[in-house]
């Protein structure tokens, strides 16, 4: 990208500085456990170039009674894409002010911007600060930080709707876990749950496409082939798409970013050999993560599933970046596609340290399919489950799961009922997650090669991708996907009974959220029974 680098001297924007009026959902607090931080080889953090995603308003709303049950005719996403006369205003104000745009998207009405990282700023109404703080995985790292609210020149005023990238802290953490070498467990292949999960037998994934998000890390094809011939089967084709700059990048930690990268590549890929696999590389920013995912959505030909094992407690996120994810869902469930996103390993709580429930994000977003986890025994030969209940060691290895403060209660959720301890169940005051699970106890865990090791693994990451084969699966049979699931697999559901194509899970709790029959907040609807499931899926969109 040295279309910019002309601008690298810009320190504040050319000319006068602009009107400026407040961009809502743009506030941020500050980093966790933070401290200044100097980069070396840069002077300053203003000059320091950078590119930033800038999202516009759709050029006309999408109607929520036309996102149900697969690909919709008339209502693609590029007819609600950004405008030509919205690009180019913004295209031509952020270039009168010394900015460059590198690129524009109509579809995901995205426009990448690049410029010194004081300009960007300024034009934004912010001030950029490197600091050095504690990521959502808990390790340190230094980035951009900003606080408070942004700002965007006046003439943009409701056209603009979310600037993301500035403050570049990561924004999610990977959903897995090793299993502990104290604790004696039992492990399965993808191959043992297909059978317990009664996944149709007469489905391989053919002519479909998963695409997987990741936030780092990558993989390695030689383990991909030793992996999958030990499993007896020939493997799926697997693509690595860069976004933002972000590439397969496999390191030596197979409990690092490749862990994620290689158990989700594993699932899916077992599970759906002969669907095609596009892993989309991106950025663990705000930025990042919601390219990728809008990338994907829009990609051609569009996936029959989005698979997401990142995530992040919801009040964590800004409300702009919230509402583009969930805007980039919306199109993927307008071209067919269904995300499935894991609904968090660290209980009720979502690792938060202030004592009260969160819902993990982009899970708790409504048009994404979040996946809790369970504890599973079962016979891997014969299919046959001895017990599977709620996925609960601790608070920091167990399923997530709870009520969302975020989103309100979707329609096709407003039968449901929440138990949480000894309060009397009650319709959930906001979007209750999650809405399905599998297995996800490590310590019940997958069978996975990473980074040349057998390792097992366990948490809702290894769920999404489950989940995900499953509908490319069913997505096969049926002849298109599903965009958004929900209204189909909780049509006719009624509270504290099961639904069809579920086995219900009824026994365990997650910290504040009990399982209870029927629906609940710790694994939904229950676990699937994949020859029901596709049945029960079939009547409910038809």
């Amino acid at each position: 990208m040295n279309s910019h680098s002309s601008h690298s001297s810009h320190a504040s924007p050319a000319g006068d500085p602009p009107d400026r009026v407040p961009l809502p959902g743009s506030e941020r607090g500050p980093a966790p456990d933070r401290s200044a931080a100097a980069r070396p080889g840069v002077r300053t953090i203003d000059e320091e170039q950078v590119e930033i995603s800038v999202y516009l308003r759709r050029s006309r709303p999408v109607p929520e009674d036309k996102l149900p049950g697969g690909p919709q005719k008339g209502a693609r996403p590029a007819s609600h894409g950004a405008s030509a006369k919205d690009i180019d205003l913004v295209t031509t104000t952020l270039t009168e002010l010394g900015a460059v745009v590198v690129d524009a998207n109509p579809a995901t009405r995205c426009l990448r911007v690049a410029g010194t990282a004081g300009l960007l700023a300024e034009i934004f109404g912010t001030r950029l600060e490197r600091v050095t703080s504690v990521a959502p995985n808990r390790e340190a790292v230094t980035h951009r930080q900003r606080t408070g609210g942004l700002s965007v020149p006046a003439a943009l005023d409701g056209v603009v709707t979310a600037v993301l990238g500035l403050d570049d802290r990561p924004a999610a953490r990977p959903h897995f876990h090793v299993a502990p070498k104290a604790a004696a467990g039992v492990s399965y292949t993808p191959l043992d749950l297909a059978r317990i999960y009664k996944f149709p037998a007469d489905t391989d994934g053919t002519g479909q496409v998963i695409a997987i998000i990741e936030l780092g890390g990558g993989f390695v094809q030689a383990d991909l082939d030793v992996y999958f011939a030990d499993l007896g089967i020939e493997g799926p084709t697997v693509i690595a798409i860069g976004v933002d700059g972000a590439a397969n990048a496999p390191g030596s930690d197979p409990k690092g970013a490749d862990g994620e990268v290689m158990l989700d590549i594993e699932v899916a890929g077992a599970l759906a050999p002969r669907a095609a696999l596009k892993v989309y590389f991106a950025p663990n920013t705000d930025a990042g993560f919601v390219d990728a995912v809008a990338r994907a959505a829009h990609d051609t030909p569009t996936p029959a599933s989005i698979s997401i094992s990142w995530g992040q407690n919801e009040d964590e996120w800004t409300a702009q970046a919230r509402a583009e994810m969930d805007n980039a869902f919306v199109d993927a469930t307008l071209l067919g596609a269904t995300a499935t996103a894991a609904a968090g390993d660290n209980g009720s709580a979502d690792a938060a340290s202030d004592g009260k429930n969160h819902a993990d994000f982009p899970a708790s977003s409504p048009h994404a399919l979040a996946c809790g986890g369970t504890r599973l025994m079962a016979d891997p030969a014969t299919g046959k489950v001895r017990s599977e209940t709620v996925w609960n060691h601790s608070a920091k290895s167990a399923t997530g799961g709870g009520v969302s403060d975020a989103f309100p209660l979707p329609p096709w959720q407003q039968q449901v009922t929440v138990s949480s301890g000894a309060e009397p169940s009650a319709v959930p005051g906001g979007r209750g997650v999650p809405d399905v699970a599998a297995v996800a106890d490590p310590r019940t865990g997958y069978r996975v090669r990473v980074d040349g090791k057998d390792v097992v693994f366990g948490g809702t990451s290894a769920v999404s991708p489950l989940w995900a084969a499953l509908l490319a699966r069913l997505a096969q049979q049926q002849g298109h996907g599903f965009g958004l699931l929900q209204p189909a697999i909780y049509a006719r559901v009624e509270a504290g009974l099961a639904a069809s194509g579920f086995r219900d899970i009824k026994r365990g709790n997650n910290g504040t959220y009990r399982a209870t029959a029927g629906w609940d907040a710790c694994t939904g609807l229950g676990v699937p029974d994949g020859l029901a499931l596709q049945a029960a899926i079939v009547i409910a969109i038809h």
